[in-house]
């Protein structure tokens, strides 16, 4: 029987080990159990007190000696719901008071906010973060605005993006600059008339994401973490898309 899964209650491979094997034995000294587990006495000493402590393993005297007997495995069960009462308190924790905080230490602005990927696999970084990102807005939706020399580069690297993003219930609004541009679920479109380089700008979340095509068509990526450059973007988004 394979009781690696236990590794996740806390319990290391030894632990494991002498409470399989004292399961098996029944009421045991150290002598026979150490035996039984190919554990030497002083480790298996020092492993039923840790196991003692976790409430899976007890013991009662008998003469001048202790025996050592294994707790019914549904106390596996409390182990487990022990664990994810805390896993549960700390990720609370994380989200109203840690994370925050650690934030607050943070300059408002510094290099960290810039982030720079190259070729299709940093396209599609930025794709991913734009689905992740947007799925937990309460109002997810996000804008785009692409030129058309861009978008048969676009999603080479994320063929399903736009699959993925419609399973998650994202919307988008995009300024299409030039001809072109295929119709998707939602998905609103508002051509321009122009040309324009190779281009794109995803404005999501508190991001600013912008990719290019460098030489033979190499895309470059910059993304900006920044509340007052991706405001200041949106600003001028809904401008331009109410004049059209």
């Amino acid at each position: 029987m394979n009781l690696s899964a236990l590794t996740h209650l806390g319990l290391t491979e030894r632990e494991i080990a002498i409470y399989q094997s004292l399961l098996e034995l029944g009421p045991s000294s150290i002598r026979d159990l150490a035996d039984k587990s190919s554990v030497n006495r002083g480790s298996t000493y020092e492993t039923l007190k840790v196991l003692a402590s976790k409430g899976i393993v007890n013991y009662l005297p008998k003469g001048k000696r202790r025996v050592f007997q294994a707790e019914s495995p549904d106390k596996l069960l409390d182990l487990a719901e022990e664990k994810r009462q805390h896993l549960e308190q700390t990720l609370l924790e994380l989200k109203t008071e840690i994370i925050p905080g650690l934030n607050q230490l943070k300059p408002e602005f510094s290099s960290g906010n810039v982030r720079f990927y190259e070729g299709d696999d940093g396209v599609e970084t930025v794709l991913r973060d734009i689905l992740q990102s947007v799925g937990k807005q309460e109002d997810k939706i996000y804008c785009v605005i692409s030129t058309s020399a861009i978008r048969d580069h676009l999603y080479r690297p994320f063929p399903n993006f736009t699959k993925l993003r419609v399973q998650k219930g994202i919307a988008v609004k995009v300024l299409a600059i030039g001809e072109g541009g295929e119709d998707a679920q939602l998905a609103e479109r508002k051509w321009m008339k122009g040309q324009g380089d190779a281009s794109y700008i995803a404005i999501y979340s508190s991001k600013v994401a912008m990719i290019s095509l460098a030489k033979n068509n190499y895309p470059v990526v910059v993304v900006i973490d920044s509340k007052a450059i991706s405001g200041t973007q949106q600003m001028m988004f809904d401008t331009l898309w109410g004049a059209l």
